[in-house]
């Protein structure tokens, strides 16, 4: 069995405030794959199903963040379970409105729900880091998290909470890689190709190394002069005489 835990406040009042994201997210969970009804058991809300053949125990723990590892050290107890059998879904102030990140073990950074984690079941456990970003500055913390999120976040949530649930078989069996992918697709899916090509370019002509044949001169129309024609190649041997007898003939 694993354990999935969503770390939140109890109550309509925090419902949706950006320190309740863990909670959506087993709510979706819940919702997409027909877990049974929440029930109040442990000191949290606990409902239980199949995820790619794995059985799988979700909770909202209803101590408040700050003693959240009250309620999953008891539960853990109780189904004689081990810190890495647990994956912890919270906000994330370190990362961008919209981004995830999944691993195991660490520091808790200063989140109280997971320092309170920490004490009770140790730093093994898994997480999945939901971004929801940060105020600016340290003081303004508090006020953040325990705000809802604006409409302008509804459409990057609504991707996310999904991409998740679309991810929850292979985060039960351990398998970051392929969770965080699942995500991607709905947080950043690819995109399409419909362009067509632009057709390629016939290459012009190649010009021709042969010179251009001329055309034979125009043969001259009849009766026009031909001096060739009309030279004599015999030369005149008459005397002078005679040539100018021949004239008065």
């Amino acid at each position: 069995m694993k354990l999935f835990v969503g770390l939140g406040n109890p109550g309509d009042k925090y419902a949706h405030n950006r320190h309740n994201i863990g909670f959506m997210a087993l709510d979706e969970i819940a919702s997409d794959h027909g877990f049974s009804p929440w029930k109040a058991k442990f000191q949290g809300l606990i409902c239980e199903g199949t995820l790619g053949g794995t059985k799988v125990l979700l909770m909202k723990p209803q101590t408040f963040m700050n003693q959240s590892g009250q309620a999953v050290g008891e539960a853990m107890r109780f189904y004689k379970l081990t810190s890495q059998d647990v994956t912890v879904l919270h906000d994330e102030l370190d990362l961008a409105p919209g981004k995830c990140r999944a691993k195991q073990g660490g520091g808790h950074a200063g989140h109280n729900g997971l320092r309170s984690l920490h004490s009770h079941i140790g730093a093994d456990y898994g997480r999945v880091r939901l971004g929801v970003g940060h105020p600016g500055h340290k003081d303004a913390v508090a006020g953040y998290v325990l705000r809802d999120f604006p409409k302008a976040d509804e459409a990057w949530l609504a991707d996310l909470l999904r991409g998740i649930s679309d991810g929850a078989a292979a985060l039960a069996a351990g398998d970051g890689g392929k969770f965080m992918n699942a995500v991607s697709l709905r947080v950043a899916p690819p995109r399409s190709s419909t362009g067509s090509k632009p057709a390629k370019k016939q290459p012009a002509p190649a010009k021709s190394d042969q010179q251009p044949t001329r055309k034979a001169p125009a043969a001259p129309p009849e009766g026009s002069p031909d001096k060739a024609a009309d030279a004599d190649p015999t030369p005149d041997s008459r005397s002078a005489l005679e040539r100018l007898v021949d004239k008065f003939k």
